[in-house]
């Protein structure tokens, strides 16, 4: 098929869904360190740390990032897989998927790092564009 990646380049299409596990990963552990210094400095007990939404200043922060790794991301996974497993990966595929992750960590650092919440609103455009133009991409494809 045209526009097709040849096997061993196909599995380029699961380099950008490892990264994103690896921002998750990272996430936790940031998240993790986060909660230890809440209870080291006392604005927090791990009693008070065993109901969602009790994260303080910066750690709310990277609880509801990670959490929004779990939204999205449920839509990238299963198609990277699909794309995988056919052998229906292209070039266009491969880079909308690393825009989507690009734009995964981009959305983290400003979630995370800042209050800006209309910056926050375009990066997830970004995301969003990314994931949808994946989709339709295969779509079309497939439709074809």
């Amino acid at each position: 098929m045209e526009g097709l990646l040849a096997n061993a380049e196909a599995r380029s299409i699961l380099l950008p869904a490892a990264a994103h596990l690896a921002l998750v990963a990272f996430l936790y552990t940031w998240l993790t360190a986060e909660r230890l210094l809440a209870v080291r400095a006392r604005k927090r007990t791990y009693a008070d740390l065993q109901f969602a939404g009790a994260d303080v200043e910066r750690g709310a922060r990277v609880a509801a990032n990670l959490r929004n790794q779990f939204e999205a991301p449920v839509l990238f996974y299963p198609l990277v897989l699909v794309l995988w497993a056919t052998q229906s990966v292209t070039f266009a595929a491969v880079c909308l998927a690393w825009l989507f992750v690009a734009g995964r960590v981009l959305h983290t650092g400003v979630q995370t790092l800042t209050g800006n919440v209309p910056l926050r609103g375009a990066v997830f455009t970004i995301n969003f564009l990314a994931l949808a133009g994946l989709w339709l991409l295969f779509l079309l494809r497939q439709l074809s």
